[in-house]
């Protein structure tokens, strides 16, 4: 990303498509136990393009793939806006979402140094 991104519009456009997948998936964001069990996927997900899964036209799994990539881009904006000293996020989806994955990414980093 260069140094003239525009954070904020890319946050609600991110947060936009979260809504829209998690609407097609049936996501609940406000249901703490089914946002950590999507983040859990997402983080265990590794595209492949001999697995079925990212070949599918089926709607929900292509819709589930397509988040698991926006989630992918929600914490690079996030990343890169802090490195230019900028706070950035989405709504309430944005913030159900970012909060289940870097709460599976903790405990994942707990598990992995005992």
């Amino acid at each position: 990303m260069s140094g003239f991104e525009n954070y904020s519009r890319e946050a609600l456009q991110i947060e936009h498509e979260i809504e829209r997948k998690g609407v097609v998936l049936g996501i609940d964001w406000n249901d703490a136990a089914q946002v950590r069990q999507l983040a859990r996927e997402a983080i265990e997900c590794r595209l492949d393009p001999e697995h079925p899964e990212c070949t599918s036209s089926n709607p929900e799994t292509r819709a589930r793939i397509e988040l698991f990539g926006l989630a992918q881009l929600m914490l690079t904006v996030m990343k890169e806006s802090a490195k230019a000293d900028i706070h950035t996020h989405g709504g309430a989806a944005w913030k159900s979402f970012a909060h289940a994955l870097w709460t599976e990414h903790d405990l994942r980093q707990k598990g992995a140094k005992t």
